[in-house]
C-alpha cells in the first residue's frame, strides 16, 4: 500500500496506482488530492490491521510528510525505527561507521554554533540539518570568517522554512558537520526486496556549476551512467542493507565516488524515490519502465534490454529553485515558455506555486550528448532572466 501527502503528487503516479490497482491509504492528507476514478483506497484502520498481520507488506511514501503517519500508526513493529536510522543523518553515520571508520562527522545544536571549536574540525566541511530535505540548510564552510556568516544564513533560512514541512521531514534545531567528500555525486533509486537484496531502478548524476555549489539544479541519467555504475552501486547498497536489515524498503540514495574510486554515502532517504515525483517519473520517460510498479510487484529491471537505442541521449531533471535572491512577494511572474525555448526537447514541465514553496517548478528534458551546453547554461543561471517583478 502507498501513502500520499503534500507537497506534490504527479499525474504519472496517480495513473500508476490506478492502472496497477495499488491501494492508497485513505488518510486525511490523501483526501485532499484528486485521484483517478477507480483508484483502490483502503481506510486507515484496515491498513493498520493489514500491516500488523503482515509486516512484509510493501509500503511506499510519495512524500516524507507521511513518515509521521507511519510513526503514529505502525509503531507496533520496527518500521519507524528503520526509517529513523536513515532519516536522521547522525544515526545513519553511526550505523555505517564500521564501513567508513575514517569519516569525520559531529552532531551540533543550532544553539551551540558559536561554541564550535574550529581546531577540532577538518576544513572545509559541510553542515546540514540532521533531519533535512531538498538541500535546505546545507552549507559548505572553508574558514572561520565564512562560518560566522554561515551561522547567520542558517538561522535566517531555518526561520523562513520552519513551517514548510513537518519536523519528521525538516528539522531546524540539530545539525551535523561532516568532512567534505570530493568527487562525482550520484542519486540512486532502489529498493530492498523481500529477501533484503538491493534492486536499482534508477541512477542519476548530480551536476554542479562549481566546487562551492550545493544546489539541486541538474540531475542527468543516460545509458552510459547506468552501465558504468550499476554493478558497483548494487554491491555498495547491499552493504548498507546488511547493516540495517531492511526488507521491502524503498530508498533514494545520494553518494559520491572520491578521487581514489571509493564510494561514500551522503545520505539515504527512506521509503521513497526522488522527492516531488521526479526521478522515478523521469526513469519512465527515459527507459520505459515504471519504478513504482517494479517496487510494488518486486520486479527487477532488465537493464541491457532497456538501454538499447539510448546511446548518446541525456535525460535530465532541472530543479527551478529560486536562486535569484528575489523575494517571492515582489515576483509578478515566471516565464515558463522562455525557459522551455532554451531546450531542444522538453519532455514535461511542472509548475509549482513559488509562493508556497521556494521552487518555480521542474523541467524534464532530453538532450543530445553533444548539446550539453544547454544544461550548463541553466546550471549557471540564477533564473532572473525568467522573472518579472512588481514595479
Amino acid at each position: 500500500m502507498f501513502l500520499i501527502d503534500k507537497p506534490y503528487v504527479s499525474e504519472f503516479f496517480k495513473k500508476t496506482v490506478k492502472d496497477f490497482n495499488i491501494p492508497i491509504v485513505d488518510t486525511e492528507s490523501a483526501k485532499k488530492f484528486t485521484l483517478y476514478e477507480g483508484t483502490s483506497l483502503v481506510n486507515e484502520d484496515t491498513a493498520i490491521k493489514q500491516y500488523k498481520n503482515n509486516p512484509n507488506t510493501s509500503i511506499y511514501t510519495i512524500s516524507e510528510n507521511s513518515i509521521g503517519w507511519i510513526s503514529q500508526h505502525l509503531s507496533h513493529n520496527d518500521l519507524p525505527d528503520k526509517i529513523d536510522l536513515f532519516k536522521d543523518k547522525f544515526k545513519f553515520r553511526e550505523l555505517t561507521k564500521t564501513l567508513f571508520p575514517d569519516f569525520y562527522y559531529k552532531k551540533i545544536s543550532s544553539n551551540n554554533f558559536t561554541a564550535l571549536n574550529f581546531d577540532e574540525v577538518p576544513l572545509p566541511f559541510i553542515i546540514k540539518p540532521t533531519v533535512g530535505f531538498f538541500s535546505m540548510g546545507v552549507y559548505k564552510v572553508s574558514s572561520h570568517h565564512q562560518w560566522l556568516n554561515t551561522i547567520d544564513l542558517i538561522n535566517a533560512e531555518m526561520l523562513q522554512i520552519k513551517d514548510l514541512y513537518p519536523q519528521q521531514v525538516m528539522g531546524t534545531s540539530d545539525f551535523i558537520i561532516e568532512q567534505i567528500i570530493e568527487g562525482e555525486e550520484f542519486a540512486i533509486d532502489a529498493y530492498f526486496n523481500a529477501e533484503g537484496k538491493a534492486v536499482i531502478v534508477g541512477i542519476f548524476k548530480h551536476v554542479f556549476s562549481s566546487d562551492t555549489d550545493v544546489s539541486d539544479r541538474v540531475y542527468i541519467t543516460s545509458e552510459k551512467i547506468i552501465k558504468n555504475n550499476l554493478q558497483e552501486f548494487t554491491v555498495f547498497i547491499n552493504k548498507i542493507g546488511a547493516l540495517s536489515g531492511v526488507k521491502n524498503f524503498p530508498v533514494h540514495i545520494e553518494l559520491r565516488r572520491d578521487i581514489k574510486g571509493n564510494l561514500l554515502p551522503i545520505e539515504v532517504n527512506p521509503m521513497r524515490f526522488g522527492g516531488w515525483c521526479t526521478t522515478a517519473d523521469v526513469t519512465y520517460l527515459a527507459y520505459g519502465f515504471n519504478p513504482y510498479q517494479y517496487y510494488y510487484s518486486q520486479l527487477k529491471p532488465n537493464w541491457p534490454e532497456l538501454l538499447k537505442d539510448k546511446e548518446g541521449k541525456l535525460f535530465s531533471i532541472i530543479v527551478l529553485d529560486n536562486s535569484s535572491g528575489i523575494e517571492d512577494e515582489i515576483i509578478l511572474s515566471f516565464d515558463y515558455e522562455k525557459l522551455q525555448s532554451n531546450f531542444e526537447s522538453p519532455l514535461e514541465l511542472r509548475k509549482i506555486n513559488y509562493k508556497n514553496y521556494p521552487v518555480f517548478g521542474f523541467l524534464f528534458t532530453e538532450t543530445r550528448d553533444n548539446n550539453f551546453s544547454e544544461l550548463i547554461n541553466i546550471l549557471n543561471s540564477d533564473l532572473k532572466e525568467f522573472i518579472t517583478i512588481r514595479k
